[in-house]
């Protein structure tokens, strides 16, 4: 087969049809890099010139959308690369009354919106650029430390006015970042897990204000909206049932497998593959080997490699160029 281009990759990774190799793609936080536009960009520029990727994730830090919001945060040495919150906006259930619609056009936003358009300025046409949305409840969650669980069952009407307007910036943020050149979306929940909430609990605090989000990505013409299913014990058939193109989990450190995934969901793709914190301190044979055995696990068909969440800071390079060389040797 002839080579593809990224894009004629992953598009037909997700379409499950006949592949050159499958798509790869690798993805890690930039801290004390991520916290302006310019260079958020540049550190992803610079990855993407390093490993040469099929797609770009965009990783804006973990709490971007709470920050307008009024939350502080600051690096703290996390090996994941995130940054830990240092001021909740919420602290009881009266404080999400406060919440209220900011613009996505200013503030903390705005940055994550322009990162996206340099990036792809940056990158050209050819390579298919993903921006990070987080569900609303798991903007919530992060909001209040936690509290958000707590408060859904003891005062529900507060925490869903604030899910409204957390919901509409979200939807904003999905149809500017569109605008400004991603093909499409990560879309993240941390919070559809049983070891938080019911399923009846998730269906009401989470799908109802989930489902809005999606919609904007699939009428803003997202070509590519990858459903990240975070954590253990989560609600697996659900979220692999929204509306998207393909799945991300920890398929190495949770599963289910690839191969029992791509068997149940026919119509979705997976991205997996890579075991996202032993790729830190595997050997590069041992994470080759990883790639070869997810490809092996679908047949090149329905995949992108991947890692099953991100990747932590001090992954050798070493290693990250073993997954990929592994992603493109022919099989």
């Amino acid at each position: 087969m002839a080579e593809m281009s990224a894009r004629e990759r992953v598009q037909a990774a997700l379409g499950g049809e006949d592949l050159d190799h499958p798509p790869v793609s690798l993805w890690r936080h930039f801290p004390e890099e991520d916290q302006s536009a310019e260079a958020l960009a540049a550190s992803t520029l610079r990855w993407q010139q390093m490993l040469h990727l099929d797609f770009i994730k965009l990783m804006p830090p973990g709490d971007y959308a709470t920050i307008d919001w009024g939350a502080q945060s600051e690096y703290q040495g996390a090996p994941g690369g995130t940054r830990e919150t240092t001021l909740f906006p919420i602290q009881g259930p009266g404080d999400w009354l406060k919440i209220n619609p900011v613009s996505v056009a200013a503030g903390f936003n705005a940055h994550v919106v322009d990162a996206c358009r340099l990036v792809r300025e940056g990158v050209g046409p050819d390579v298919p650029v993903l921006q990070t949305i987080f569900s609303p409840l798991t903007i919530g969650n992060k909001l209040s430390n936690g509290l958000v669980i707590d408060h859904l069952r003891s005062h529900p009407e507060n925490v869903h006015k604030a899910l409204d307007a957390i919901r509409d910036v979200t939807v904003e943020m999905t149809n500017a970042s569109l605008a400004a050149g991603a093909d499409g979306v990560f879309f993240a929940s941390q919070c559809a897990t049983s070891d938080l909430v019911s399923r009846e609990e998730y269906d009401e605090f989470g799908v109802a204000y989930d489902a809005p989000v999606l919609a904007a990505a699939r009428d803003g013409g997202s070509t590519f909206t990858m459903i990240h299913i975070h954590g253990d014990n989560t609600f697996f058939d659900l979220m692999a049932g929204y509306d998207g193109h393909a799945i991300n989990w920890h398929d190495r450190r949770v599963g289910p497998s690839i191969s029992d995934v791509l068997g149940e969901y026919p119509d979705r793709a997976a991205v997996g593959g890579i075991d996202e914190k032993a790729v830190a301190t595997m050997s590069a044979d041992e994470v080759a080997a990883q790639a070869r055995d997810a490809r092996t696990q679908a047949g090149d068909r329905r995949l992108l490699i991947g890692p099953g969440c991100v990747a932590l800071v001090a992954t050798p390079e070493a290693n990250l160029k073993a997954a990929v060389e592994a992603a493109r040797q022919d099989s």
